[in-house]
């Protein structure tokens, strides 16, 4: 072999090495993808999608007939295995009727029971908690949703108990919520000791008669615990966490966002549209899934499709893709502004980060915009957040970000080195991590098949048994990853 030969080789071999991070992660997500429908099984109706577009997204998803939510659906055992234990008594997975009745009324009651004023200053104590200790020395590297997710955990506790939460109990939470959506992006497995010991001192604080609101009638004991643990400390503690660092990533990594929110400090509005825009870039739900117990005929509201009236047979499970409906509506849709949001709306602007009113809305949704943004706003008080970092709507990554102090009048001199830096190792980090969602993903979707925690859990209902056992029994003996050892307990 010639020479000439040997380095053209070489040459190939560094040109295929160093493309690995911009062709490897979404081939992998797109083997995954595959393999996920291979095990779990195909099913569903993707909305918008082929049999029904953006036009009647909303109608359909208010529609009285789209209302089932776990019983029917192959995916429910999926979901119910990510968020054990507990996912029987988890309010967005109860079926309609009168346990989704008293298990919602109560939500609202633990949420509108403090004070607007209250709430500002709880979130503002917490995010001084986590942020003072950062102050005072120099720029900070920092994943921004294990920075928001101690503020929130703390804030969480101190809504639900009326008290502040001690460091050891944050710490618990904190494990318990980390654990859940590292499991949801299969960044992770599940690790049920740690999920354990949030509702064994749940529990212990219920039969203390320390949870200062009614909490749902007709449910044990262990039941509230996971309903509390489910809503409040799953949920609530994961969603502010991530939208913390949406937000909070969408101006680190976008300069003209950052300028001007340092030039003009008291356009307060801004901030808002800044705020409204991250929720619909990157939505916090992805795709959320319906079960019709009836049938539906619903027109597509487009004079040019093709199939102008769909029907739905009951049973059938629609898959209400956020993302994607965000994403239509709109020519410049795809394009991240604010200021679209200081202009009057558009009609054709689909946006619905909380959720359709008619069915199944998120209960915090007239409080987590004003709790997100004093949240985002304490941040911004001390720093700079500066990010070379990808994000993407599922950020994986989980906010790579620098934290500039803002007292520093030579601030950003010298991050240009550190961004290049974290550029660097947050891609060559997408080539690991997804080889890695690959494999714990892979497992995961299989050891829920085989548990089928919701379908039997049904299947108990369906056999006249009128309490069946906790749907996560079954993960005392869970096996562990054959890949990495984790999981089990």
């Amino acid at each position: 072999m010639s020479a000439a030969t040997r380095a053209a080789r070489a040459a190939a071999a560094v040109a295929v090495l160093g493309s690995l991070p911009y062709w490897l992660p979404p081939a992998v997500v797109r083997l995954r993808v595959r393999i996920f429908a291979r095990v779990n099984g195909e099913e569903g109706v993707p909305v918008p999608g082929p049999e029904v577009g953006t036009a009647a997204f909303e109608r359909l998803y208010a529609h009285p007939a789209a209302n089932g939510r776990s019983r029917g659906a192959a995916l429910s055992d999926l979901f119910w295995y990510w968020l054990a234990p507990g996912p029987e008594v988890h309010q967005e997975h109860l079926e309609p009727g009168p346990r989704y009745e008293a298990v919602a009324r109560t939500t609202r009651r633990a949420l509108t029971a403090v004070r607007r004023q209250e709430w500002d200053r709880i979130v503002r104590r917490r995010a001084y908690d986590v942020l003072e200790p950062l102050t005072g020395g120099g720029t900070r590297v920092v994943r921004l949703r294990d920075l928001a997710m101690p503020l929130w955990a703390a804030a969480y506790h101190e809504v639900v108990f009326r008290e502040p939460c001690p460091d050891e109990v944050r710490d618990l939470i904190v494990g318990n919520a980390d654990d859940v959506v590292s499991a949801l992006k299969c960044t992770g497995v599940r690790h049920m000791d740690r999920r354990d010991r949030l509702t064994r001192y749940l529990l212990g604080r219920i039969r203390a008669g320390d949870v200062p609101f009614e909490l749902p009638e007709g449910l044990s004991d262990h039941e509230r615990a996971c309903y509390l643990q489910g809503t409040f400390f799953n949920t609530a503690v994961v969603q502010m966490s991530e939208a913390t660092a949406h937000v909070l990533l969408a101006i680190a990594t976008r300069p003209e966002v950052r300028e001007r929110l340092r030039r003009e400090p008291a356009d307060s509005a801004y901030l808002d549209h800044v705020i409204e825009e991250t929720l619909r870039y990157y939505p916090l739900f992805g795709v959320a899934h319906r079960i019709t117990t009836d049938a539906i005929t619903i027109d597509s509201g487009d004079p040019h499709a093709t199939t102008p009236v769909t029907k739905l047979p009951a049973g059938s499970v629609l898959l209400f893709d956020y993302a994607r409906y965000h994403r239509t509506g709109v020519p410049d849709a795809d394009r991240f502004d604010p200021d679209r949001w200081a202009r009057p709306r558009q009609p054709d602007l689909h946006h619905v980060p909380f959720g359709v009113a008619a069915n199944r809305p998120c209960p915090a949704r007239g409080i987590a915009p004003m709790t997100l943004r004093t949240a985002v706003e304490e941040v911004l008080k001390r720093f700079e957040p500066v990010s070379s970092a990808r994000h993407d709507r599922s950020m994986p990554n989980r906010g790579p970000c620098l934290l500039v102090p803002r007292e520093n009048s030579t601030r950003l001199q010298g991050t240009a080195v550190r961004l290049v830096a974290m550029r660097v190792r947050d891609r060559w980090e997408d080539v690991t991590r997804s080889l890695a969602q690959l494999a714990y993903g892979s497992w995961m979707v299989a050891d829920a098949r085989g548990q089928r925690l919701c379908g039997t859990y049904f299947d108990a209902v369906a056999s006249g048994v009128t309490t069946p056992g906790p749907a996560t029994a079954g993960h005392d003996a869970a096996a562990r990853c054959p890949v990495t050892g984790e999981g089990g307990r």
